[in-house]
């Protein structure tokens, strides 16, 4: 397993070790005895799956507040997609900035999204299949958001953001200056 630090502290690309031949491939997806010795030491108990079934469907930038916030650990086991994190931690010294990645079946990376970070993808493939590894229950009342088209910040999407397929609650997201006045997340005390 290679893990690759990004200039987002505390996030990880993880790139597992793959073994193929003639037939396929057969690889380890999570391991936490290999996790743990890599640094990434989390208590998973909750796992998600998510199908788009366009290319061009954007969902995000969602989170979990409070109590409920999570880490996450998130793959692409059919198709592909540009996944999107923001850094929102009051006082980091990358608040605002974004990082994107591509996720797909081809390349089997996985992406550690800390505590603290929006998080979102568009697909860039139909029929995608996205897990993702949860360190926390879903609160819906700890759900939380930011604007996927925050024109502060930048987020270069692949496609025209006017005509992604989105949903009704991901379209209504405050941006992240909006946020600002109720952000919980603070730099070392996640």
């Amino acid at each position: 397993m290679n893990v690759i630090p990004t200039k987002l502290q505390d996030v990880k690309l993880i790139e597992p070790a793959v073994f193929g031949d003639h037939r396929g491939f057969f690889m380890e997806s999570y391991s936490d005895k290999d996790f743990k010795e890599a640094g990434i030491d989390f208590n998973f108990i909750q796992d998600n799956h998510s199908l788009s079934q366009e290319a061009g469907v954007l969902r995000g930038l969602h989170f979990q507040k409070g109590k409920s916030a999570q880490t996450k650990l998130i793959r692409v086991v059919t198709g592909a997609v540009l996944d999107v994190i923001v850094d929102i931690r009051k006082g980091s010294p990358t608040y605002g900035e974004w990082e994107g990645y591509i996720i797909s079946e081809h390349n089997h990376r996985q992406l550690l999204v800390p505590r603290g970070f929006a998080h979102g993808f568009v697909t860039l493939t139909p029929n995608v299949n996205f897990l993702y590894k949860c360190d926390n229950d879903y609160d819906a009342a700890a759900d939380g958001g930011i604007s996927f088209d925050d024109k502060e910040l930048g987020i270069i999407w692949p496609i025209d953001v006017n005509k992604a397929i989105t949903s009704e609650k991901d379209s209504k997201h405050p941006t992240l200056k909006e946020f600002e006045a109720e952000n919980p997340f603070v730099y070392g005390e996640i």
